[in-house]
């Protein structure tokens, strides 16, 4: 009897997850056109949540002759669901690639949604290994985050095409360029240009409104935005916020809140402050100009003391 009980438990679980996923399969992620054949999701700033389902970074696709590009999955199997649902509305040709702009979890937790179309997933040469070091992490995050509802499902699909420097894939008549970066938010970004409408998908080298977050190496970064910046992109795609058409120009309040932080960092190491002093008194003036400030600025801090208290 306690088996009969258990099995029953069991499929009443599974059911009203089944209901949920099924319910809000249903209804399609909202996009904005870019360009001709270019959509893009702009997504809340917000953490993840159950009501959000994850979708907390900007998702994408790219319509060629041939099949369709996804421009990261999202954060759940119901958000990657949802965003196949729009591709659906604008296109019925395949989806033959999905590409992953770096390890982050609302980037490519909806990769699952995708695998009935059997595309090819491509990320950084630096993925793999980054997404198998953060899996059971990221299970933990999901159960505690959007729930084991939304979570339990979305099981994390690896890539199998890697980009080792420049790649360029067809769509049929539109060709993307891919690029793999050194170190810089992550030691696994990646960016995506169209060259028909010169549309750069930049992920999370480049946030809007919401506040950076360093997981890579403050140096870098500040270094791949200045070689960026030669792209001659006409509208870009930043990983959180609005796409804007004011390139390069767009990078400025980024990069003067990460040259403020390593220069305040540099600061604190030479004066010899703590790292819980420096947390505490770094930044204090740039809350008003970013969102989410108070959950990622000491995480900034923190990563860029432990980085620059090693330099020459």
């Amino acid at each position: 009897m306690k088996h009969k009980g258990a099995i029953n438990v069991l499929i009443g679980f599974l059911v009203s997850g089944s209901l949920v996923l099924a319910a809000q399969a249903q209804e399609p992620l909202s996009v904005q056109p870019v360009s001709s054949g270019v959509f893009v999701h702009i997504a809340v700033h917000e953490d993840a949540t159950a009501d959000n389902r994850g979708m907390i970074a900007n998702v994408g696709f790219i319509i060629g002759q041939r099949c369709v590009a996804v421009i990261d999955s999202g954060g759940s199997l119901a958000g990657g669901r949802a965003l196949r649902a729009a591709i659906r509305l604008q296109t019925d040709k395949p989806v033959c690639y999905v590409i992953n702009t770096h390890v982050h979890p609302d980037h490519i937790y909806g990769n699952s949604a995708f695998i009935e179309d059997r595309p090819r997933y491509i990320g950084h040469r630096n993925l793999a290994a980054a997404m198998r070091a953060r899996q059971v992490y990221y299970a933990a995050y999901l159960d505690r985050t959007i729930g084991t509802e939304l979570a339990r499902p979305s099981a994390l699909v690896f890539p199998d095409q890697f980009v080792d420097s420049v790649q360029e894939i067809d769509l049929g008549d539109r060709k993307l360029i891919l690029q793999a970066w050194p170190t810089s938010h992550t030691d696994n970004d990646l960016t995506v240009f169209d060259v028909q409408t010169a549309t750069l998908w930049l992920g999370d080298l480049l946030f809007r409104e919401r506040i950076p977050t360093l997981d890579g190496r403050l140096a870098g970064w500040l270094s791949t935005m200045t070689q960026l910046e030669s792209i001659p992109a006409r509208q870009v795609v930043p990983g959180h916020g609005q796409f804007s058409s004011d390139w390069p120009a767009v990078l400025i309040p980024q990069r003067e809140y990460l040259q403020r932080l390593q220069k305040d960092v540099r600061s604190a190491l030479k004066a010899n402050r703590s790292l819980q002093q420096a947390t505490d008194e770094i930044g204090a003036s740039n809350r008003a100009q970013w969102k989410l400030f108070e959950e990622s600025h000491r995480h900034n801090v923190t990563a860029a003391f432990t980085e620059l208290e090693w330099e020459d």
